[in-house]
């Protein structure tokens, strides 16, 4: 056996499904879960030894690549001082100054501890701030584990979310109701339908848990105006894209300003941290400025923000970054697309600057409905290839794929060889 399947086996006796999180679990594509023990650049190592080109970076905040010596270092001084201590620190205002000063849409902003807090606790400040009740949400798009969102993403309209999860009662997410990303028609049919009683409309800009799938012409901004018009808070999720298509996000990428805006780890460089902030008569509903209650013991722990302030720093600093990620984004999905064309293939590959994904189905995609047409058996026999060719992706057809600065160009030929290789094969 190899050491991540003695590990694995270890670990399914003391941790649900041997994962903390799903997301990890091999099973729709019948693997053991690779055990990681190190990573440095564009690279990621297991238990055994072997060594991967990644393109998950720890779902998406390695955006500099694994182990940036400038952030370690600067984690390591932190540490130096103590690893939490329960009560408000230097670091904590210079992150929210250096976030509120150079995002035009963030005048206030309150650190917690992932983007599920921070989604949870951006929803609750919007229906303190609206004194309405309903939210709504897009099918596919997923906003973290909270009660109130883990709700049935079907394909169609929806007024009442039904529990997509064990142990969420009906009563949490009877005001949850639910639209098609990409069709505005939806969304203007659920807020006549809410007798204006929407608090707020929350969005991935780009969704990026059913796979990629990038907002149709008009779509950010035809949210932008309804929300206006039935008097609802705009809240963009970018714990994917935050910092990534750009400094300012998918709002700046796409020219559309939200009322509030969610982050997650990327904010700490992969530390475990998230925030939520926006337009300064909302957020100072939030305690204990305001009546809408939130607290967390290790928000803006002094670690974590010294990691995610160096990163954010180094983002700032050097905007050719961005210019590069947009470059390798075209060489790795334009080249799939080239392969595909080459070879007759019909499958669809989306793509937005540095994220991305291949669906495994003949049909555009542009919502969930049209991505739950892939073959997700396919892309199992893809992935296990790649894998064991030296490519770690995300073990799901669902999910994105996240290209660093630390990607050379070499890197993204060699995994556009496989690519060729396997659908040649």
């Amino acid at each position: 056996m190899s050491r991540s399947e003695v590990l694995f086996a270890r670990a399914v006796k003391r941790i649900p499904g041997g994962v903390n999180s799903p997301v990890r679990a091999y099973g729709a594509i019948g693997e053991t879960p690779r055990f990681i023990q190190g990573a440095v650049g564009s690279r990621i190592f297991d238990a055994d030894g072997n060594e991967y080109t990644d393109y998950i970076g720890s779902w998406g905040p390695m955006i500099l690549g694994h182990n940036h010596p400038v952030i370690r270092e600067a984690v390591v001084r932190a540490c130096e001082h103590g690893l939490s201590f329960g009560c408000a620190t230097e670091r904590e205002v210079e992150m929210a100054e250096f976030i509120c000063e150079r995002i035009p849409h963030v005048e206030m902003i309150r650190m917690v501890n992932s983007g599920t807090e921070a989604v949870m606790s951006a929803i609750r400040a919007a229906r303190g701030y609206t004194g309405k009740d309903k939210i709504i949400k897009f099918a596919g798009c997923y906003h973290g584990h909270s009660d109130a969102l883990l709700v049935s993403a079907g394909s169609g309209v929806m007024t009442s979310g039904v529990p997509d999860s064990a142990g969420v009662p009906r009563g949490c997410t009877q005001d949850t109701m639910i639209a098609v990303y990409n069709d505005l028609s939806s969304v203007k049919q659920l807020m006549e339908e809410s007798n204006g009683q929407v608090a707020a409309v929350i969005v991935e800009p780009v969704a990026a848990n059913m796979g990629v799938v990038a907002p149709a012409e008009g779509f950010l901004k035809g949210l932008r105006s309804l929300c206006d018009e039935y008097q609802a808070v705009l809240i963009f999720d970018e714990v994917i894209t935050g910092f990534r298509l750009a400094f300012d996000g998918a709002a700046g990428y796409y020219g559309v300003k939200p009322d509030m805006v969610t982050y997650g780890k990327i904010i700490g460089a992969g530390m475990p941290v998230g925030a939520y902030g926006g337009r300064k008569e909302i957020m100072e509903q939030v305690a204990p400025a305001g009546p809408v209650y939130q607290a967390g013991t290790l928000s803006g722990n002094p670690v974590a923000m010294a990691a995610g302030l160096a990163q954010l720093k180094i983002l700032w600093e050097n905007p050719d970054i961005y210019t590069h990620l947009q470059e390798k984004g075209e060489m790795m999905f334009d080249g799939i697309r080239k392969i595909f064309a080459d070879h007759n293939i019909p499958y669809q590959v989306n793509s937005t600057a540095s994220l991305g994904s291949i669906f495994f189905t003949e049909e555009k995609v542009t919502d969930y409905a049209s991505a739950k047409t892939s073959d997700t058996a396919a892309f199992a026999e893809y992935f296990k290839y790649m894998l064991n060719h030296g490519v770690h992706l995300a073990p799901s057809q669902f999910e994105a794929m996240f290209i660093s600065d630390a990607h050379s160009q070499e890197d993204i030929s060699q995994t556009l060889e496989l690519i060729e290789e396997y659908f040649r094969a």
